[in-house]
């Protein structure tokens, strides 16, 4: 396998460690603004993903790094901050989660193309923790859907104190990030 058949994949992968940060800092500005809502466990649930999505930017670093690959660290796109409803900052969550979905399978994809079984290989976590996030968006919103009268938010917060939406713990198959994950 050569350079050129894996250039497909290390640009992808170059790519998603933009995309993760933005999906960290967009994570930020939901929690803030969740956090302005006075709404604790839903502000923390999402600074908690924050960090997650560093994470697996972070773990993208690291395998770059370990196979002596060239890496640099992109800056992030724009971010929303501004919301008109409780269900609008999950719902974005949410096709977020889904277009990451997305991007990781066409970076498998590139992977399986260039014939770069420790891509492909590598990116199977990624796909198995994309259908986790997604799965967990969904409920959230599903129940912030259910909770849409301002007097109804607290019912959220209950469900996430009841509820492990998306915080399965340590994945001990989790690729290592540089720097270890936070």
């Amino acid at each position: 396998m050569t350079s050129d058949t894996t250039s497909g994949f290390r640009d992808l992968l170059t790519q998603q460690i933009r995309h993760e940060f933005t999906a960290s800092q967009q994570y930020i500005a939901i929690a803030v603004w969740f956090d302005d809502k006075d709404l604790p466990r839903l502000a923390a649930h999402f600074y908690a993903q924050s960090v997650e999505e560093r994470n697996h930017a972070m773990m993208i670093v690291q395998y770059v790094l370990d196979r002596d690959w060239p890496v640099s660290i992109p800056g992030v796109d724009e971010v929303k901050n501004d919301f008109a409803s409780i269900t609008e900052p999950i719902a974005l969550a949410l096709a977020q989660e889904k277009t990451v979905t997305d991007q990781i399978e066409a970076i498998f994809r590139a992977a399986r193309d260039a014939g770069d079984v420790l891509g492909e290989q590598f990116m199977l976590w990624f796909l198995k923790e994309q259908v986790e996030e997604v799965a967990s968006m969904n409920t959230l919103l599903t129940v912030a859907e259910r909770c849409k009268d301002e007097s109804d938010w607290f019912q959220i917060e209950e469900h996430l104190a009841r509820e492990t939406v998306g915080d399965g713990g340590a994945d001990a198959s989790a690729p290592e990030a540089a720097g270890g994950a936070l």
